[in-house]
């Protein structure tokens, strides 16, 4: 049995923040839940998922946001506890059924998951999700700890019933990716069946419906401001002058700071997790009782702006800092001694920062760059692209997407030129292609072909762009951890009841003309094949196919055969120059290759001019 289906109230188990997260839902009694994957909120996904397989919970892999959020959306109008699961740009993607469905509302709890990533460890920006909340007139729920992500989330399924309305839970990294003691609750029962009640006049968003809709929204908004005022995730810890207003993990470090500085009789915190609405009364009378104010939030100066406005409305004059050149950034992370720093000079508290540690005699560590795993068919299909261009002399540039291919814009690949979300590689190519004289090559992974790939081909083939589209058809979701998409064999997975969806013959069948499929470790078969491509008058697709290395060995299907740079090598470099296989080191002066590490591609072996490059076996 999985671990999150213990039912043994006041147990105490040590979880991730995802896995607290999901045990939450289960707690709440969620019974349907889509998403697409993405960190750093992915845990959550296969956690219920996993859960799917053993129990009446439905749970699926969605195509992208959008989709998933309308998947969840059919269920929680029809009374089901429901939950969408994704990461801050996902949001993005989801956010044109969001708006209008905060107006039709929704009759059993649904909860919309998003994960915001401060100093982007693994996305494209570093955008502030609390401002969704303002956009749609939803109710935006934060965690400051592991313990408190997994009671927030029944009592945001509550909150969205009372209300009528979706509710979003808005997570950072840290929280998600923290581990801590968590206490189990009770689960409650799960009703997966619902019904859905004709009701055009309130679910069919025509313009003089959406008129009527809107008006019940803003009294929603009233109703939720009230159930904020009044929220026990929002609280006053203190009664001293010198306020702070926090939210999210920034509390814990704030209340470290108040410690570590011996101020706890000099300080008030005004922590708000309940953000969307402010909770207006509570911060204005918090002010009445400060000196002066400093807000402390990661990101954007969400909660400054209100807190400021809430000052102006009342009056007030006392100081009100948060975002600023001599206070705290919105650029990335907070971190425990930048907020101790920070509090001690704003209150003008005499302190003494904790020593540096001197590490003059410690030799500098070596960067690690993020790189193509060893034998990663994406390399091989970089190389390959890389000579056939060569080969015909052609000038190219290369727009590509997000997934683990995206690491191919280092050196000596340096085969991503232009990304900015899901899907771009395939529009914007058709917008170098008419503006630039140079060959232009999108690439783009199967799971975000399939997310957000699609309609940019179909651009391509009704406006005749002449492009080539590479895309990486690994077999798997990569980047986030071995997630199907509808391209995946689900029989790997051990389940059944699954449609499979043909790359190739989507493809054709949106009137590519020229499609070919590559195996892409075999380079010379390869090259010859994107030559023919690339050289073609209009849209050419390539599709690279070969498992994903490492969910090759999960399931057993890699074969180890390491190889071994033998004495035939000239030192050349060839193989490390322009592959950069993360299983070469030098020894010396010499090539070597791990034996543990290396894959057995063979990629390496055919790229050597002297064939020096052999199987371990063969020298036995």
């Amino acid at each position: 049995m999985h671990k999150l289906l213990t039912e043994n109230p006041g147990e105490k188990m040590i979880l991730l923040g995802n896995e607290a997260i999901a045990r939450g839902a289960i707690e709440a009694g969620v019974a349907f839940g889509t998403t697409y994957p993405g960190t750093p909120s992915s845990e959550i996904s296969l956690n219920l998922f996993q859960m799917s397989q053993e129990t009446d919970l439905y749970f699926e892999y969605s195509t992208n946001e959008k989709v998933a959020l309308e998947v969840a959306s059919g269920a929680a109008v029809s009374g089901v506890r429901t939950m969408c699961v994704m990461k801050h740009v996902g949001l993005n993607v989801a956010a044109d059924p969001l708006m209008t469905l905060a107006y039709v509302g929704v009759k059993g709890g649904f909860v919309v998951l998003t994960a915001d990533d401060p100093f982007m460890f693994s996305s494209q920006n570093e955008q502030d999700n609390r401002y969704y909340g303002k956009l749609s007139g939803l109710p935006i729920l934060e965690p400051s700890s592991v313990q408190e992500a997994k009671e927030m989330v029944p009592y945001a399924f509550d909150l969205s019933e009372t209300l009528g309305e979706p509710v979003i839970l808005r997570t950072t990294t840290r929280i998600n990716h923290s581990t801590g003691i968590v206490t189990l609750g009770e689960i409650r029962p799960r009703v997966t069946k619902g019904d859905f009640v004709k009701d055009p006049f309130t679910y069919v968003c025509v313009p003089a419906v959406s008129r009527k809709l809107h008006a019940k929204l803003l009294e929603n908004i009233e109703k939720a401001t009230a159930i904020s005022e009044s929220s026990a995730y929002n609280f006053t810890k203190g009664g001293g002058l010198w306020g702070v207003i926090c939210n999210g993990v920034s509390y814990n470090y704030v209340a470290d700071a108040v410690k570590e500085l011996n101020i706890e009789d000099k300080v008030s915190i005004l922590r708000v997790g309940f953000s969307h609405p402010m909770p207006e009364k509570r911060i204005k009378s918090f002010l009445k009782g400060c000196e002066k104010v400093l807000v402390v939030e990661e990101g954007e100066p969400y909660m400054e702006e209100a807190v400021k406005a809430f000052a102006q409305e009342e009056g007030l004059t006392l100081p009100i800092n948060g975002k600023g050149k001599d206070v705290l950034p919105r650029l990335y992370e907070f971190n425990p001694a930048q907020i101790r720093e920070c509090m001690g000079k704003y209150f003008e508290v005499p302190h003494t920062p904790a020593a540096v540690v001197d590490t003059s005699d410690v030799p500098e560590i070596p960067q690690r760059p993020p790189n193509l795993c060893a034998g990663c068919s994406h390399r091989a299909t970089y190389y390959a692209v890389k000579k056939a261009v060569q080969e015909e002399g052609l000038d190219a540039m290369y727009p590509s997407d997000i997934g683990c291919y995206t690491l191919g814009f280092l050196p000596p690949l340096a085969m991503a030129d232009f990304v900015i979300c899901m899907g771009s590689s395939v529009s914007s190519s058709c917008g170098f292609s008419k503006v630039t004289d140079k060959k232009v090559i999108g690439f783009i992974g199967d799971s975000t072909f399939f997310h957000s790939g699609i309609t940019g081909l179909v651009d391509a083939v009704f406006n005749n762009h002449n492009l080539t589209l590479v895309i990486l058809d690994n077999g798997i979701t990569a980047m986030t951890g071995h997630q199907p998409n509808p391209g995946v064999d689900m029989a790997n997975f051990n389940l059944s009841g699954y449609g499979r969806i043909s790359i190739e013959e989507l493809v054709k069948a949106l009137g590519v003309r020229h499609v070919t499929v590559i195996k892409p470790y075999k380079l010379k078969k390869s090259i010859e094949a994107i030559k023919e491509a690339v050289k073609y008058q209009g849209v050419s697709v390539i599709i690279s196919q070969e498992m994903c290395t490492l969910y090759a060995k999960s399931l057993k299907l890699l074969k180890p055969r390491a190889f071994k740079v033998s004495d035939k090598c000239k030192n050349h470099r060839d193989c490390l120059n322009e592959l950069a296989c993360p299983a070469f080191f030098l020894e010396g002066e010499k090539v070597s290759i791990d034996p543990v590490s290396c894959v057995g591609c063979a990629v390496c072996a055919q790229v050597c001019p002297e064939n020096a490059i052999v199987p371990l076996k063969s020298e036995k």
